[in-house]
């Protein structure tokens, strides 16, 4: 929900400060509406009913997964479609996948999002409000800012939604920001976030020139700027930082790239995690099991520690590049919050 326009409304309503507080634990614990806040008088719960809408976000499409990844596009208030997921593990753990932008700016060439036309940042309720919509269908423990748009272009409002979502189940330890390398978001970061929230740098090539040809950012913001930062956060706080490197197929992922990486970046600073290439539509195809298997073994050599990430949600477009708002399926929904579903 828009937690500033509820404010105003309860302000208005000459209502106690303390019950914006109220309003939100229930939302926070995957309550369905305002129906469902009994420490709040009914005329109370009928009035904010009608003038704050329990989630700032419609639901148009559902998608799930065979592996029970839930991928949902919603659209803004204003019509802008945005997409998050949730991820489902076989050792129990819930996490969300929240979009910072509808679509992104940054046009990286592998990735379905850089191909969208860039729509604009959203709120902190926007943000929070994907959280909320899965965490009604059950308890969520993780998050990462790895959904649509560059979190560092909308730090103040990414800041302001990771910050609540403790009270959700999801502690800023188990929260990841992800960037490109957006230079004057990453500063700030390092600078002023006092919170331990993870840091996660999507990388991708070991080399200036290869980068700049998968991500265009990196004409403006080269490798040495942003990994000095990267390790100027680890000095500060003495928390690794994540590096996210999607396998290419003939492009990023021979073993002489995976020795000129441990070279990059050194064993001290980072961990890497290397991607399976979903399919987006792009120029490029995935490295083979075979392929990544060699690239690992030769940074492994390095030792700079690295994992083969996990692919969640690839038969729904919902993995790692793929989110897209281009959701198709069978399974269709709309809501009308109160947060229950309607056939639609």
């Amino acid at each position: 929900m828009d937690l500033r326009l509820l404010e105003l409304a309860l302000a208005e309503r000459g209502e106690p400060a303390y019950r914006a507080g109220q309003v939100w634990k229930w939302a926070a614990r995957g309550g369905d509406g305002y129906d469902a806040m009994t420490n709040l008088p009914r005329a109370l719960r009928q009035e904010l009913a009608a003038a704050v809408p329990f989630s700032t976000l419609t639901v148009e499409v559902e998608r799930e997964s065979r592996d029970g990844t839930l991928k949902t596009l919603f659209h803004t208030a204003d019509g802008h479609p945005v997409e998050a997921v949730l991820m489902r593990y076989r050792d129990g753990r819930r996490s969300v996948c929240l979009s910072s932008q509808s679509g992104c700016p940054l046009t990286c060439t592998f990735c379905a999002t850089g191909q969208m036309a860039f729509g604009r940042n959203l709120t902190a309720s926007e943000i929070l409000d994907q959280a909320l919509h899965f965490r009604r269908r059950s308890e969520v423990d993780h998050a990462v800012f790895m959904g649509m748009g560059e979190p560092m272009l909308n730090l103040d409002e990414v800041l302001a939604a990771a910050r609540r979502l403790p009270a959700v189940g999801i502690t800023p330890r188990r929260t990841t920001i992800s960037t490109v390398g957006w230079l004057p978001g990453l500063k700030r970061f390092v600078d002023e976030v006092d919170v331990p929230i993870r840091l996660a740098l999507s990388l991708h090539a070991p080399d200036d020139a290869l980068r700049s040809t998968l991500m265009p950012v990196n004409d403006t913001y080269p490798l040495r700027d942003i990994l000095a930062e990267c390790r100027r956060h680890v000095d500060r706080t003495n928390r690794r930082v994540y590096i996210e490197y999607v396998m290419l197929a003939g492009v990023n992922d021979s073993p002489e790239q995976a020795k000129a990486l441990g070279k990059l970046l050194g064993r001290d600073h980072f961990k890497v995690n290397l991607i399976p290439y979903n399919p987006t539509g792009s120029m490029y195809e995935g490295s083979s099991r075979d392929r990544i298997a060699a690239f690992k073994l030769a940074l492994d050599r390095t030792r700079v520690p690295s994992t083969v990430r996990l692919t969640r949600g690839r038969d729904i477009e919902a993995a790692c590049g793929q989110l897209a708002t281009a959701s198709r399926g069978p399974v269709r929904r709309r809501v009308s919050y109160s947060g229950r579903y309607s056939a639609g």
